[in-house]
């Protein structure tokens, strides 16, 4: 599978909330973390009419890396390695007080369920 440039991927790593759309779902701000290289994204809010679903309808959208809108794939994660050293990265990228509760929350079954990596 392909994947991102290693300055691409860390461009991605860098953004704090991320931009992301898919189809006609308009851009929103997602947490976006980077594990070796792999560009990986994780629903809060699994709604019907959310991005999450939008992606596994049709797993192309776009993410936007500074003023460039960048197409994606998207791609569900199954690994249980991958999904762990998903959680792991959100914990160590989103520390503050507030993100507490959404890294936590990251890691219930239902949450860890919805990781998808990013691809070109």
């Amino acid at each position: 599978m392909r994947r991102f440039s290693t300055k691409r991927a860390a461009e991605i790593g860098a953004i704090g909330y991320m931009k992301i759309r898919c189809g006609e779902h308009r851009f929103i701000h997602i947490w976006v973390v980077v594990v070796e290289g792999r560009v990986m994204v994780r629903s809060w809010n699994d709604k019907p009419g959310g991005w999450y679903r939008a992606f596994r309808k049709e797993p192309r959208g776009a993410i936007l890396v500074g003023d460039n809108e960048v197409p994606v794939r998207a791609v569900p994660v199954t690994s249980a390695k991958w999904i762990e050293a998903a959680s792991d990265a959100y914990a160590a990228k989103y520390t503050t007080k507030p993100n507490a509760k959404y890294v936590k929350g990251f890691r219930t079954a239902r949450r860890r369920a919805t990781t998808l990596e990013l691809v070109p």
